[in-house]
């Protein structure tokens, strides 16, 4: 990474905004262990609304992150994998959460001292 502005186009902000939104890096997460039909998804990860999933799904296939396969049955039977692409988040995903768990109750603290106050 250089040290030039974060453009609106540059390649780093792109990779940021996958992994701002909310359910996108927990999507991911889950799928790890392999294909999940949207049902089980939800029940894995909990607190999510089945719009809000069906958006998250959708956006990550968009951007190539996972692949959404129907299986030829009647009622049709669909499920949703990483593909590499999405596959070779996992490692910065799991970092971040690591980095989290190591300093998840100092930013806690920090909130905590701005009781009051709010976000600038």
């Amino acid at each position: 990474m250089t040290n030039q502005v974060f453009l609106a186009d540059c390649r780093a902000r792109l990779a940021f905004d996958l992994l701002s939104n909310t359910w996108n890096p927990v999507v991911l997460w889950t799928l790890r262990d392999g294909p999940a039909r949207p049902a089980e998804l939800r029940e894995r990860i909990g607190g999510i609304s089945p719009k809000v999933l069906t958006e998250t799904l959708r956006r990550l296939e968009f951007n190539g992150l996972l692949e959404r396969r129907v299986q030829p049955q009647s009622p049709p039977r669909v499920d949703y994998r990483l593909t590499d692409l999405g596959r070779s988040l996992l490692a910065p995903i799991e970092a971040f959460g690591v980095w989290a768990f190591e300093h998840g109750d100092e930013v806690l603290a920090a909130q905590d001292g701005h009781t009051g106050r709010g976000p600038r």
